[in-house]
C-alpha cells in the first residue's frame, strides 16, 4: 500500500511489472525506513519509481509532474487586495498582465526565492535588480549586522557617505560629485530640477518606453508598469506638467533632432536609459549614444543617462563605460544599495554645486545616505570589484538567453532577444526590436502563457514582457541547465 500507480503504459500490468514492483518494494521499504531516497527505472517502459523520506512512494511516469500548490499565497493576496490598492506595493508585482495569482515570498537565498508555501524557485527577478552578488549574501549581511549595532538611522552626515561616495566617482566616468537619495525615482526627481535649473530652461526629451520613475513630468509615454498595464499617460499629472516633456524615438536620431530644432533654446536635457529595461530588453547603437552627446553639446543641453537598473550592472563603470559615452548627468540606484532602498545622481562637479547647499536647487531627504543602505552598497560594490566578476555575469547570462532563444525557435515560435553581461531579455516576436514600437507587437498573450508555465516549473522571471531580466553571480550552470531544460518542456505546452 505504500506503493501507488499514477500512470504506465497497458503492459505495466503484466507479470514482469509485478515481478519489478515486488523486488523493489523490500528495498523501498528499507530506504524509507533508514530516512533515505531512493529511485529506480523499470526497462522498456520508462516508469520510474521513486521513495521520498515519507511514508508514501510514488511510481509515476517521468513527465509527470505535481501541480505548483499556491494556496496560501493566493489567500494572502485576497487579504492584501482589501488592505493594498491591488493588493501590491507595486503595480508590476501584481501578475495583471500575465494572469494568474502572485506568488507571496516567504525568503530568498543565493539564487533562490522561496515562496510562503513552500516552492523553491530559480529567481531571474532578484528584487527587479539589486542582488546581483545573490540574495542574502553572508558577506553583505555580516556588514549590516555591525552597522547595526549603531544605529539604522543617524539624520546627520556619516564617514560611509564619503566611502559610497569616493567609489562610485571612481567607477563612474561621469561623476564628479554626487548626491545620496533613498530611490531611483526619487534621484530622477532631483535631476530633472537640477538639468532645469542649471540650463535655465524648461523642456526635456525623453524617449517613447523608457521610466525614469513615477514623477509627473516622466509619465509621459512611459515604460515599466505603465507599460505593462497597458495604462495611457497616468491620470493625475497636470497639462503643464506633461507640455514641458517632449518624447522622441529609441534608436533614431532623426527624431531627437526634429525636436531639438522646433524647440530652439528649450531643451534642458535629453534623458534615456542607455540600455532600455523598461520596455523589454533594447539595446541602442553606439551611434544613437554618441550621437546624442553630439546634439547636447550642439544644443546646450544637458546629456543624462538613467543608469538606475545599468549601473554597476552591465559593467563596474555602468552602461557609460560599456559603450565608451559619458553624460553630463547620471541617475543611479538598485545596486549601489545593495537590496536596501537608495539612489544617486551624480555629473559634473560644475553641475552638481547647483545643488543646495552648495547651490540653491532644493532637494532633500529625511533617510537619504542612511548608514545602512551605504554599509550595503560598499559591500557590494568591492564584491563586484574583485576579478572576473563581470566575465561571469556575462558567460551565464549569454547561456541563458542563448539557450532559451534556441529552445524557442526549436519549438517553432518567434523569439528574440539578447544580453549585456547579467542583464538580458527577450521578445516573442521575429525581430529586431530596437524601439518601443517594435517591443508593443511582441506577443504578450504567448509571454502570459510562458511565464506561468516557467512558474510552475519552479522558475521566477519578471511578470511582464516589458521587464528586463537579472543574472546573479550566485546562479550556477545547473540552475542555468535547470532553466532551460524548463524552458523546453514549456514551450512545447504552449
Amino acid at each position: 500500500s505504500s506503493l501507488g500507480l499514477v500512470a504506465g503504459p497497458p503492459s505495466s500490468r503484466d507479470l514482469r511489472v509485478d515481478m519489478f514492483l515486488r523486488s523493489l518494494l523490500v528495498a523501498a521499504l528499507a530506504t524509507e525506513a533508514a530516512g533515505f531516497g531512493f529511485s529506480a527505472t523499470m526497462p522498456s517502459t520508462g516508469m520510474r519509481l521513486r521513495g521520498q523520506r515519507s511514508a508514501v512512494t510514488t511510481l509515476h511516469a517521468s513527465a509527470t509532474k505535481p501541480k505548483l500548490d499556491t494556496t496560501k499565497s493566493q489567500a494572502i493576496m485576497a487579504e492584501a487586495r482589501e488592505l493594498m490598492p491591488g493588493g501590491v506595493s507595486s503595480p508590476v508585482r501584481a501578475f495583471k498582465s500575465v494572469g494568474g495569482e502572485p506568488v507571496v515570498f516567504d525568503k530568498v537565498e543565493g539564487a533562490y526565492c522561496f515562496d510562503v508555501d513552500g516552492n523553491k524557485y530559480i529567481d531571474y527577478v532578484g528584487t527587479w535588480g539589486p542582488a546581483i552578488c545573490g540574495h542574502n549574501l553572508k558577506e553583505v549581511n555580516d556588514a549590516l549586522t555591525e552597522t547595526l549595532k549603531k544605529g539604522t538611522s543617524f539624520g546627520a552626515p556619516s564617514l560611509n557617505e564619503n566611502v559610497l561616495a569616493k567609489m562610485v566617482i571612481d567607477a563612474v566616468p561621469s561623476v564628479e560629485m554626487v548626491r545620496f537619495t533613498n530611490s531611483g525615482t526619487e534621484a530622477c526627481m532631483g535631476m530633472l530640477r537640477l538639468c532645469r535649473a542649471y540650463t535655465k530652461r524648461d523642456k526635456i526629451i525623453k524617449f517613447e518606453g523608457c521610466y525614469h520613475g513615477h514623477a509627473d513630468g516622466f509619465l509621459v509615454s512611459a515604460g515599466s508598469g505603465v507599460l505593462t498595464l497597458g495604462l495611457p499617460d497616468s491620470p493625475g499629472v497636470p497639462k503643464g506638467a506633461a507640455e514641458t516633456t517632449l518624447t522622441a524615438q529609441y534608436n533614431d536620431l532623426a527624431s531627437v533632432e526634429e525636436l531639438l530644432k522646433e524647440n530652439k533654446d528649450e531643451i534642458a536635457a535629453i534623458v534615456l536609459e542607455p540600455v532600455v529595461g523598461n520596455a523589454g530588453f533594447i539595446v541602442p547603437t553606439k551611434e544613437f549614444l554618441q550621437g546624442l552627446r553630439d546634439l547636447c553639446d550642439k544644443h546646450g543641453a544637458v546629456l543624462v543617462f538613467d543608469e538606475v537598473m545599468t549601473g554597476f550592472r552591465i559593467s563596474y563603470g555602468g552602461a557609460q563605460e560599456y559603450f565608451g559615452v559619458t553624460p553630463d548627468i547620471t541617475t543611479m540606484g538598485k545596486v549601489i544599495g545593495g537590496g536596501l532602498p537608495v539612489g544617486a545622481y551624480g555629473g559634473k562637479r560644475e553641475i552638481m554645486e547647483h545643488v543646495a547647499p552648495a547651490g540653491t536647487m532644493y532637494q532633500a531627504g529625511t533617510l537619504s545616505g542612511n548608514p545602512l543602505a551605504m554599509t550595503a552598497g560598499i559591500k557590494t560594490l568591492e564584491i563586484l570589484k574583485r576579478p572576473g566578476q563581470y566575465e561571469k555575469l556575462q558567460a551565464s547570462t549569454e547561456k541563458l538567453i542563448s539557450g532559451i532563444l534556441a529552445a524557442g525557435k526549436e519549438a517553432g515560435h518567434a523569439v528574440c532577444g539578447g544580453n549585456i553581461s547579467g542583464m538580458f531579455g527577450f521578445f516573442f516576436c521575429e525581430g529586431p526590436v530596437n524601439r518601443y514600437a517594435d517591443a508593443k507587437a511582441a506577443d504578450t498573450e504567448k509571454f502570459a502563457k510562458w511565464h506561468r508555465g516557467m512558474l510552475e516549473e519552479g522558475v521566477y522571471l519578471a511578470p511582464s514582457q516589458f521587464e528586463a531580466g537579472f543574472m546573479s553571480l550566485a546562479h550556477t550552470d545547473e540552475d542555468i541547465d535547470a532553466t532551460i531544460e524548463a524552458a523546453k518542456r514549456v514551450f512545447a505546452k504552449i
